[in-house]
């Protein structure tokens, strides 16, 4: 799909921003054509080195970046490629990204919007849509914070006590993967801009340097409350796992409580269970309760013991 604003001649004449989304090759060779900018492909775009993120080629700014998109309700990690210079914006993107939608829509079709206006638009949004997935990520992690410590604990069965911690543990696992996300996303947006401001005023004019400081500023406070968030999961993760160390012993306790008062009943109940014809005891008249009597003393001594050194 090929969108352009401010709306013009069919179908992208005198537009400042070229939105690709999911373009074909024809309409990458007809942008091409039309403006004489090289369209990055999905795997240029795609790249991880530093001088293939960002780098100038005949007068316009080639930048990429790392996006967070929605598919088929999991997070994943997709990637927008920016092709600024004074005069356009070309933007390419093989995912939704909805804040590209309400930049669009946002834009005045009868405003005289510059390029560099409208990419400033765009990274003002990205980084207030990614201090909202922040503050979410937060009241994610604040959720299960209070779960584990707060919440008033109740006597649960071993299997749905296995079953909570287990889904503790995957909204950890999807919470701290969305946070690394953001943090790429936030240091390719701050990569974007520290480029474009040494860019000077090739593809971004004074006006807008004062916003792209704004914007840098923005990253370093988001990144640093990443970092805290981060720390946060890691936090709650070696919580989780210390729960189920201790359910673990909690069980290996029982057994061996167990095992340990079930052996001298059993000792016993073997020693007269033997039928020597010599043996004392099985003359006795009250030799059977006097088994039982003792057993039931021998099985009931080690649990007075484990109580009174307070091992249960």
């Amino acid at each position: 799909m090929i969108r352009s604003h401010p709306h013009s001649t069919p179908p992208w004449g005198g537009a400042r921003w070229i939105d690709l989304v999911q373009p074909t090759e024809e309409e990458r060779a007809a942008v091409e054509k039309a403006t004489g900018l090289r369209i990055p492909t999905e795997n240029a775009i795609r790249e991880i080195e530093s001088s293939s993120r960002v780098f100038m080629e005949n007068s316009a700014a080639y930048l990429s970046m790392p996006l967070p998109a929605s598919a088929d309700g999991h997070a994943t990690l997709g990637s927008v490629g920016f092709v600024l210079n004074a005069k356009l914006l070309v933007t390419v993107r093989f995912s939704d990204h909805s804040v590209f939608d309400d930049v669009f829509k946002g834009c005045d079709v009868g405003a005289e919007l510059q390029s560099g206006d409208i990419f400033l638009r765009l990274l003002e949004a990205l980084i207030d849509r990614a201090a909202d997935a922040l503050e979410h990520a937060s009241a994610e992690l604040d959720q299960v914070s209070h779960a584990a410590f707060h919440a008033e604990k109740v006597r649960l069965d071993l299997k749905r006590a296995d079953n909570a911690l287990r889904q503790g543990l995957r909204k950890l696992g999807r919470t701290g993967d969305f946070i690394s996300q953001i943090r790429d996303t936030l240091l390719g947006i701050g990569r974007i801009a520290a480029f474009v401001g040494e860019g000077g005023d090739a593809v971004l004019n004074a006006e807008g340097q004062p916003r792209l400081k704004a914007i840098r500023a923005d990253i370093v406070s988001l990144a640093d409350y990443e970092q805290h968030l981060a720390g946060k999961v890691q936090f709650l993760l070696d919580a989780t796992l210390g729960f189920i160390s201790m359910e673990q012993n909690d069980i290996v306790k029982t057994l061996t409580i167990v095992s340990v008062v079930g052996v001298p009943p059993v000792v016993i109940a073997g020693i007269y269970g033997m039928n020597f014809h010599y043996m004392p005891e099985l003359a006795w008249p009250h030799g059977y309760p006097f088994a039982l009597i003792l057993m039931l003393v021998t099985g009931l001594a080690p649990l007075a013991w484990f109580k009174w050194r307070g091992w249960m």
